[in-house]
């Protein structure tokens, strides 16, 4: 089978080794890739939101599934085009993609299918002067989020009325994040522990994936600013068999239910980002793909046959399927770059991939690494690698990922060494 996997990230790296590693034979492509996706397919010069050229290659090399990594994609209607030339995808339509490609839109269908969320209010850009109001009213804290995609850097959990009032205006008088902040989301601040959740649809019917709890913020004992995921792991054990029962019948299945009764079926990935309040779970976020690097720990502990999975989303086959699921945990830590999110430098020399990847149990996926080998991998990006590992309870997995990490080395490589303690407490 012909396979085009989309996007250039550590999610797209761990996708391609899940589906390297198929019973199945396939020939596997990435578009753009990177260093790490080199080993398992060909990479290709085609940017992800360079959506012409990626039909053009699908058509020209007779690609028989496509699974589209990133959100930006699928917002500007990727998935639509391909299946429009009958190409099976994994991915939603565009109108079905705004539940993550606008906060605003999936707030307000929450609130039409009864979906339990924190409560909010919208504003436009013309409107600084009622949001600054709803902030006095509303006290601290208090979420101020952008409406838009911005590269999981739109939501600021203010501590202060003060920081509410900077965000929103920043957001909607000075723009700082363009056209993604020109209409912000104030919501109340939600009290609990998060919790990632992945069903895998064709529409109808869906399946589950390991729950994952991530890390955004940089630093240890999740101080700092937000960032793309300083690690993760799976399963959550917050997420108990009882809790994810449960969210499966007052989030997943309304969710699936409401689109399709809006006439914009979901087909593909719904990642649900959940707060386990006291009162139960609820909404934090949709986003209409994978997570990054929630991917790296919930792929490796898929036990069924990635390519067997993702082809039956795309073509509506799931009906009657059981995804097995591998026991134990995995962990996964994030090294970045000094300086991340903020500015930081390239081109440092990387050292020990090929050691820490000589065990069994872990895998480093590239992020933002240049290079074809050991001697010429360099950092490219602020998030590098993840480093994976799997074990047989999460404090082994743990233990595993930061043996993995103390392998590595490039000049100013920074990572939190806290990954999974909320975890490890509950256990």
């Amino acid at each position: 089978m012909r396979i085009l996997v989309v996007g250039g990230g550590g999610r797209e790296h761990a996708i391609a080794w899940s589906l390297s590693r198929s019973r199945r034979p396939i020939n596997l492509f990435i578009a753009p890739g990177n260093s790490g996706t080199a080993s398992l397919g060909t990479n290709l010069a085609i940017s992800v939101e360079d959506l012409p050229g990626i039909l053009d290659f699908v058509r020209a090399d007779e690609i028989e599934l496509v699974i589209v990594g990133p959100e930006i994609p699928l917002v500007n209607g990727l998935a639509d085009r391909l299946r429009a030339i009958n190409v099976p995808v994994v991915g939603p339509s565009a109108d079905a993609a705004r539940l993550e490609g606008s906060k605003a839109f999936a707030k307000a269908f929450m609130a039409r299918h009864g979906i339990p969320t924190a409560s909010h209010r919208t504003f436009g850009s013309g409107q600084l002067d009622e949001a600054l109001a709803f902030v006095s009213a509303e006290g601290a804290p208090i979420v101020v989020k952008a409406s838009g995609l911005a590269a999981g850097k739109g939501a600021i959990v203010c501590a202060t009325e003060t920081e509410a009032i900077e965000a929103v205006t920043a957001l909607l008088e000075s723009g700082v994040l363009g056209q993604a902040g020109s209409e912000i989301v104030i919501e109340n601040f939600l009290e609990g522990e998060e919790a990632s959740l992945f069903a895998l649809t064709d529409g109808t019917h869906y399946v589950l994936l390991s729950s994952a709890q991530d890390h955004k913020r940089i630093g240890e004992g999740d101080t700092g600013p937000n960032t793309g995921g300083m690690g993760a792991y799976a399963p959550a054990p917050v997420m108990t068999d009882e809790l994810t029962s449960l969210v499966r019948t007052t989030i997943i299945e309304p969710t699936l239910e409401g689109m399709a009764a809006e006439g914009h079926p979901y087909s593909g990935v719904l990642y649900v980002g959940l707060m386990i309040c006291a009162d139960g779970p609820k909404v934090v976020e949709y986003n209409c793909r994978l997570g990054d690097p929630e991917t790296q720990v919930v792929m490796p502990l898929l036990g069924s046959d990635a390519v067997d999975l993702f082809y039956r989303v795309a073509n509506s086959e799931l009906a009657g399927y059981d995804v097995s699921l591998l026991e134990g945990s995995a962990a996964c830590v994030v090294m970045a770059s000094s300086g991340y999110p903020g500015a930081y430098e390239k081109g440092k020399s990387i050292t020990g991939i090929d050691a820490a990847s000589a065990s069994r149990d872990l895998v480093v996926f590239h992020a933002g690494v240049t290079g074809t080998d050991e001697a010429s991998y360099a950092t490219a990006g602020g998030r590098v690698l993840a480093v994976t590992a799997l074990g047989n309870d999460l404090l082994e997995a743990v233990d595993r990922a930061y043996e993995g990490v103390r392998c590595i080395f490039f000049e100013g490589s920074y990572y939190r060494r806290d990954i999974g303690r909320k975890g490890l407490s509950r256990n």
